[in-house]
């Protein structure tokens, strides 16, 4: 399974404090799938990109979304179980643009998912995403990292 952390809007890495943990995470999840990042300069670019043919199933769009659907760790994990086993060969976690996701793009979602009610700079959302993501891969492996031993 490919796993894709995407980003709309412009950020320099260099500049982003979150970035290296981002990075960390992600090398950590990628003992459990492929896994990268990639930046979107507009929603549109984004909904094109997701819109390309790149393999036997479509592309699984998970927009996080302050309205969307909030899950515990565990749930989340679940859930994720559930794509891999249905065959999901690639989803996406996406951070929205600035201004909020527009409905073509809520209506292209597989899943909108709630980080939470509280608003959050884009940089701390993909911290946050990319740890649940090997938060999720760890539960599902038995791993200890989740009960905390």
């Amino acid at each position: 399974m490919q796993i894709t952390l995407a980003q709309i809007g412009s950020r320099t890495a260099a500049k982003d404090g979150c970035d290296p943990l981002v990075r960390m995470y992600l090398e950590r999840c990628a003992a459990f799938a492929r896994v990268r990042t990639q930046d979107f300069r507009s929603e549109a670019a984004l909904l094109e990109w997701l819109a390309r043919p790149a393999g036997r199933t479509p592309v699984a769009a998970v927009l996080l979304d302050s309205r969307g659907r909030a899950m515990s760790s565990e749930t989340f994990a679940e859930w994720l179980r559930g794509r891999r086993d249905e065959g999901a060969q690639h989803l996406v976690f996406a951070v929205g643009p600035a201004d909020g996701w527009s409905d073509a793009a809520r209506g292209r979602a597989t899943l909108l998912l709630s980080l939470g009610p509280m608003t959050m700079a884009h940089s701390l959302a993909r911290l946050v995403m990319a740890e649940q993501l090997y938060r999720a891969f760890t539960i599902l492996a038995g791993h200890p990292y989740h009960s905390g031993h």
